[in-house]
């Protein structure tokens, strides 16, 4: 089978929902190949931002950093260059160049893996048959009119003609199932990557450290809390922030004032040292209808790193046997708590990345039939 997914995010080393199922998947298929679409470079806007714009880097084979299967994998970088307000066309500008890529690579009727909602214009210009792969419901998230008109528009293409569909949460399953048969499959954790001593990460303050380990957005992260939770603990322990940093610079600012220390994205390999000497694992999302379709992969491997975990009343948490629900002043109070509590460190517990393997890898078998009767 040849595979062209449509990825929410880059393949880099932070290894997200896409990656960890599609390294499973080339590892248990040796004839399975991919084509891995990444989010386009958009010049125009980063330098808006004041970012350094830069081209997308287009098609490059991966390499042995990027998976141990990695002769069986293509990157591709688009660039988009204007906004769709300007080029309205570029969306099908874009599938038309993701089908030319793929054909240059010997791609010629591939299986179509959706889990940006833009990959709806890939399948209104190929027919490729497709699983959709549903990991937030962008619909609830705070987007401009516009853009959630855009959203609905790909979500109704891609919920009518893909073949298979999955999602993520329980609530994705509800939201996303009323029309249709939806399959849930969870997220998971690397077991093995927690089941050994590891040394604490060198940038880790000293004393006793709550961390947070995930992509830093506003969408999620509840600013003001773990501002409020610094204040609480700051004679006593360091808040810590790992992951990819999307904050706007008045969210990140405020924070550094507030003495937490923002370390950034860390590779998926370094992760569980920081988790397994962390003393208190902390999930401050924001409550709303767009957490509340989460699946948050950090629930699973707090879960394997064993140690305490107070968190909002979120999806993935209300339910974690690990976790303690606190919410508004009762949150950093939660936090102090669970730091003034022994709690010793057992073996990695929990759901691996292979066994969701298994449930992708089934279902894309049935698309493949799709494909084949079709």
């Amino acid at each position: 089978m040849d595979l062209v997914v449509i990825s929410l995010e880059a393949w880099d080393e932070v290894r997200r929902r896409n990656q960890h199922l599609i390294d499973g998947l080339l590892g248990a298929d040796p004839g399975l190949r991919v084509l891995f679409v990444e989010p386009a470079q958009d010049p125009l806007h980063a330098a808006r931002r004041r970012r350094a714009p830069r081209r997308g880097r287009g098609l490059r084979p991966a390499g042995p950093s990027d998976s141990q299967h990695w002769q069986h994998l293509w990157l591709l970088e688009p660039t988009k260059w204007l906004p769709r307000r300007i080029a309205p066309e570029s969306d099908g500008r874009w599938a038309r160049h993701v089908v030319r890529t793929a054909r240059r690579i010997g791609f010629d009727r591939p299986v179509l893996w959706v889990n940006a909602p833009d990959g709806a214009a890939l399948l209104r210009l190929t027919s490729w048959p497709t699983l959709y792969d549903i990991t937030d419901d962008w619909l609830a998230a705070r987007r401009s009119p516009r853009e959630l008109a855009r959203l609905a528009a790909n979500e109704r293409t891609l919920l009518a003609e893909a073949a298979e569909v999955i999602v993520c949460s329980p609530q994705l399953q509800r939201v996303k199932g009323r029309d249709r048969r939806v399959e849930l499959v969870p997220n998971a954790a690397d077991l093995a990557a927690y089941a050994g001593p590891l040394p604490a990460p060198t940038d880790l303050p000293a004393g006793p450290v709550v961390l947070y380990a995930g992509t830093l957005h506003t969408d999620r992260l509840d600013v003001d809390l773990v501002r409020a939770t610094a204040a609480e603990l700051a004679a006593v322990a360091t808040v810590v922030l790992v992951g990819p940093d999307a904050l706007d610079p008045a969210s990140r600012a405020s924070l550094a004032g507030a003495g937490v220390a923002i370390l950034g994205a860390r590779a998926a390999s370094s992760v569980p040292g920081y988790l397994l000497h962390a003393d208190v694992l902390l999930v401050p999302h924001v409550v709303d209808d767009f957490t509340a379709a989460l699946d948050p992969i950090k629930r699973y491997e707090y879960e394997a790193a064993r140690r305490p975990v107070v968190s909002t009343p979120v999806a993935g948490f209300v339910d974690s046997p690990a976790a303690t629900i606190a919410e508004g002043a009762g949150f950093p109070a939660a936090v102090r708590r669970a730091l003034q509590t022994p709690h010793p460190v057992a073996g990695p517990t929990g759901v691996d990345w292979a066994d969701r393997v298994r449930q992708v890898s089934a279902l894309l078998e049935r698309v493949g039939t799709a494909q084949a009767a079709g």
